[in-house]
């Protein structure tokens, strides 16, 4: 009885084992891959990879679409790093472009999340291929998944520029503003060095500044008060004798 008892209890471990590592692995839906997504603007730029990103709001996080010239390159292998492991990344809205401009849905290509990683197959090494995911809000951070030349646009009247509110990396980029948007170019990144930006509203610096300086003005109307209270309380100690000193007997202040 106790053995049946035991095997039954394997039998059931292992059924949720597998239970649950097909649902970590269950892969990307149709519906993600074919979800409706515009890419016409970012396939106009110069650099082989074009990182557009969209700025998040008080509630959620942004978003980034991404276009690879592939020259030669079939297959992506797409992870994102954590603390503990490397982990598959999350993409909708695939689109991959043949050499003669045909276009095909995600769900049409070899799509594959595994434990670690996304893998995409193409069927033409030298089409185009788009593909969209989350970003932090105002941030962005992702391995560069081919060595190529890149360019990443800041939501439009964003920047990244200043020490305090910006960071960009790699350094060795170009930056140019077109049309109040901010576009940062790469010769060339190598393979699984990772991007990393945090940028930020061109009206977060005024806004910041003037927070200084309200803050600032308290603190001087604060500080004088304070010693306004402090002057006042001297004048009536001295009014009413009470900082008069006679040092021949230790006495109280103000008595012979």
């Amino acid at each position: 009885m106790n053995r049946r008892l035991a095997l039954a209890t394997v039998a059931v471990a292992l059924l949720l084992m597998g239970a649950g590592c097909a649902a970590f692995s269950g892969g990307i839906s149709d519906e993600q891959l074919d979800r409706e997504q515009n890419y016409s603007d970012v396939r106009d730029g110069d650099a082989d990879v074009t990182i557009a990103l969209e700025d998040g709001d008080l509630l959620g996080g942004g978003e980034y679409r991404a276009v690879y010239d592939l020259n030669g390159t079939e297959e992506l292998s797409l992870s994102q790093s954590t603390i503990y492991s490397e982990e598959p990344l999350d993409i909708y809205s695939v689109r991959y472009w043949y050499p003669n401009g045909t276009v095909v849905n995600g769900s049409d290509l070899e799509v594959e999340q595994g434990g670690s990683a996304t893998t995409v197959t193409v069927p033409d090494e030298n089409g185009t291929l788009a593909l969209s995911g989350d970003a932090g809000r105002k941030t962005f951070r992702q391995p560069a998944y081919v060595t190529s030349s890149y360019e990443v646009r800041l939501p439009e009247n964003h920047r990244a520029s200043n020490f305090l509110f910006g960071e960009i990396s790699p350094n060795g980029y170009e930056r140019e503003v077109v049309d109040g948007q901010v576009r940062l170019s790469w010769d060339e990144i190598e393979a699984d060095r990772t991007i990393s930006l945090r940028y930020y509203l061109a009206r977060d610096i005024q806004l910041f500044l003037g927070l200084i300086s309200v803050f600032g003005l308290l603190g001087a109307i604060g500080i004088g008060y304070y010693y306004r209270q402090v002057k006042r309380l001297r004048e009536q100690r001295e009014e009413f004798g009470l900082d008069l000193e006679d040092d021949s007997d230790g006495g109280p202040p103000g008595f012979l």
